[in-house]
């Protein structure tokens, strides 16, 4: 759809300055090349998003999903950027691809050398590629599916041993050497479902209804928001099957207040010490959420780019909805690309309370509770 033309004195339409798309044109955006095309009406002419070709006005562009779609509304590839093409993000992010496969194809320790020989990059290069994309060196990456793999083998009432090897360690040593990284507690007891691990637990009044928090000897591991708080126990038996549940000592009812807290102070900050479990591909959506400031939000396309999966937008709501410490991982920070409140797993209402919330202390409005938090229907 054509955008409006440029009113008066303005540089660029509504539209088109308030859509994300345009910016990523103007700003020759590499980082979106794959995602969208723009044809130029004037020319019939399309064109990847990073191509260095003179801008063009505006209410000339036409927005389109991707090549094929821009051919079959009857424009032509552009000569220099050659949208047709992989970019060379895009090249690079295969190249990474296949690499990851085979560190998760592999049940040994690839020899990393080999790995980016295989891809045609050096091992310098491919290293940093690597994490550029990914977020995480090539050994994390290959620990951490072995950590994935431990844990699924040990769910197949396998030995402890036997689960070792077929995780690709190579000794028994070696992996008890890792063994706290890998699970967070003893194999034996995560096999058991933390049989015989002990974790603290208290359900408390919040301004945004009854709040569980709970924390293993390593960190907070659940924070999880209800109307009834009898429901939020039962989930925590469920989610720690054999663990032993218990009441907290001193430390741990100072670590509660400070959660409470945050929801009237969020300017006081949560710096809690964490003990969550997920996969590689969570870890890294939750690890990008801690770096959204108070007070601002981003969408989840957003938040898709940061963690080098543009494509991934519905597998990074995916992780944000398995978040299993809310206020701590800051899920509440991500809206949809149209401003709109979407997806909390505690209720769109605790998320627009927070959100407004955390904006009045970063604009320096009255800090009274905000009149989302004041009205907040617990019975959503």
């Amino acid at each position: 759809m054509a955008l409006n033309a440029t009113p008066a004195g303005s540089d660029t339409p509504p539209a088109a300055h308030e859509d994300p798309r345009w910016r990523a044109i103007r700003d020759r955006d590499r980082s979106a090349d794959g995602r969208f095309v723009y044809a130029v009406v004037t020319t019939g002419v399309y064109c990847r998003p990073s191509c260095g070709a003179r801008l063009p006005r505006p209410q000339n562009v036409r927005f389109l999903g991707g090549p094929d779609e821009a051919r079959a509304a009857g424009f032509r590839p552009c000569k220099r950027c050659l949208p047709d093409d992989q970019s060379p993000p895009q090249r690079q992010a295969a190249a990474i691809a296949a690499a990851c496969r085979m560190l998760e194809d592999s049940s040994a320790a690839t020899p990393l050398a080999q790995v980016a020989a295989r891809i045609g990059m050096s091992r310098y290069h491919f290293q940093r590629v690597f994490k550029s994309i990914t977020g995480l060196t090539p050994k994390a990456y290959q620990q951490a599916r072995r950590r994935d793999r431990m844990q699924v083998e040990l769910q197949r009432e396998r030995t402890v041993t036997d689960a070792i090897y077929e995780a690709g360690f190579n000794s028994t040593s070696r992996f008890y050497d890792q063994v706290g990284k890998v699970l967070g507690m003893t194999p034996s007891d995560y096999r058991n479902r933390g049989s015989g691990q002990r974790i603290r637990y208290t359900v408390a009044a919040s301004a945004l209804g009854p709040m569980l928090v709970a924390a293993t000897d390593r960190g907070v591991c659940a924070i999880e928001l209800s109307d009834e708080p009898a429901e939020l126990v039962e989930r925590l038996r469920r989610r720690f099957g054999n663990a032993q549940l218990s009441d907290g000592d001193a430390e741990f009812a100072r670590m509660v207040a400070a959660v409470v807290d945050f929801v009237d102070q969020p300017s006081r900050g949560l710096d809690l010490p964490l003990d969550v479990k997920g996969t590689v591909f969570q870890h890294r959506v939750w690890q990008a959420l801690q770096q959204i400031p108070l007070g601002e939000t981003i969408s989840y396309a957003q938040l898709a780019l940061r963690v080098g999966q543009p494509q991934a937008v519905r597998a990074v709501a995916r992780a944000c909805a398995s978040n299993p410490v809310a206020l701590a991982v800051p899920c509440h920070r991500v809206v949809g690309s149209d401003g709109a409140l979407r997806g909390y797993r505690w209720g769109v209402a605790r998320k627009r309370a927070l959100l407004e919330r955390e904006r009045d202390v970063r604009t320096g409005t009255s800090a009274a509770p905000s009149a989302a938090l004041a009205a907040l229907d617990t019975s959503e």
